[in-house]
């Protein structure tokens, strides 16, 4: 099955958080925090559509200044997500420049800034580039069941940790994922094309088996089309298989109703990507410092049943120590 979504992270376990995932089949990115972005060239940046921030420590937010510096003069709208008071502090970022000249631009650069409340309320304002990014059109709106953003195929959900303040914890869900057999198709006599951008819409949206499918392509350069049951094409040259799903989780204390929360937001993750900031000999400076050891990422990562646990966000004072913190998780992690 080729996956829909590639996640990495931009920087090294000991530098920035931010985690990129790719859309395969898109010219289209998605981003969780927003830590220092020089490793990504400018190319990667203006594919990112929606950016979801844990909280606004700089090193979780560092990177919106050069974001912004790439997308002014271009017809781009970006969506930044973050706890409580984001949509303020966006506000303020944007206000310590000077746009004297940005009605000059062809272009409209926006920014819609969403932030989301632990009693299910959420605001969102928007910041115009023509406009010198004067904040306009506030509104309040309930999210439901920690739901940001729900498309066609994917959803992006949140959950509150603790972390002295609100820190963010996010996983993208893939719908469902839908294989087109190729071989299948050759065999009925159908050529691959964008109809099967259609077929695989409709297969998300639930329609019935009896739905026609209008399957179209050329030959010979000349048009050829027919029409084919939802079902007969569900059962002879397509599989639908769970999609994938990617969580994210960074800057959290050690407690039951965190371990609760994370374990929720990432059952059954295929990528946990899981701050492991002190080992776990160092679990009480952990605690006040409201992050994870290794130990502690790597269990919860267990007990969620994640696929896959990839560890970041490492203290600095293991330099040279990151293959012992990953260990450390493992060992816990490996525990079946």
């Amino acid at each position: 099955m080729t996956p829909q979504f590639h996640p990495y992270l931009i920087n090294g376990p000991f530098d920035d958080p931010g985690l990129y995932i790719d859309f395969l089949f898109e010219r289209r990115a998605i981003l969780f925090d927003l830590g220092d972005l020089s490793q990504l060239p400018p190319r990667k940046l203006l594919r990112i559509s929606h950016i979801f921030v844990s909280h606004t420590h700089v090193d979780h937010f560092i990177g919106f200044d050069q974001l912004v510096r790439v997308c002014l003069g271009r017809e781009k709208r970006l969506h930044l997500y973050g706890p409580e008071g984001f949509v303020e502090q966006v506000g303020h970022r944007l206000a310590a420049y000077t746009w004297n000249l940005v009605q000059n631009y062809p272009t409209d650069f926006t920014i819609a800034a969403f932030e989301l409340h632990r009693d299910g309320g959420a605001h969102r304002a928007e910041f115009h580039c023509r406009e010198g990014f004067r904040r306009e059109g506030d509104r309040s709106f309930a999210v439901i069941d920690g739901v940001l953003l729900n498309e066609e195929d994917f959803l992006v959900r949140t959950a509150f940790l603790d972390h002295k303040v609100t820190s963010l914890a996010f996983c993208l869900e893939e719908k469902s994922h839908v294989n087109i057999m190729k071989n299948r198709l050759e065999e009925r006599g159908l050529s691959v094309g964008a109809w099967l951008g259609e077929l695989k819409r409709a297969i998300l949206r639930g329609d019935g088996d009896e739905t026609p499918v209008r399957a179209w392509w050329r030959e010979q350069g000349e048009a050829c089309e027919r029409f084919i049951p939802l079902g007969l094409l569900k059962e002879e040259v397509l599989r639908v298989v769970p999609g994938q799903k990617i969580a994210y989780v960074t800057d959290a204390l050690y407690s039951p109703a965190n371990a609760a929360r994370i374990v929720e937001l990432a059952h059954g993750a295929d990528y946990l990507f899981i701050e492991a900031t002190f080992l776990d000999d160092e679990a009480e400076r952990a605690c006040e410092r409201c992050h994870l050891t290794a130990r502690q990422a790597g269990f919860l990562a267990r007990l969620a049943g994640a696929v896959r646990v990839i560890p970041f966000h490492f203290s600095p004072k293991y330099a040279g120590e990151g293959a012992r913190i990953e260990r450390e998780l493992e060992e816990v992690f490996n525990e079946r």
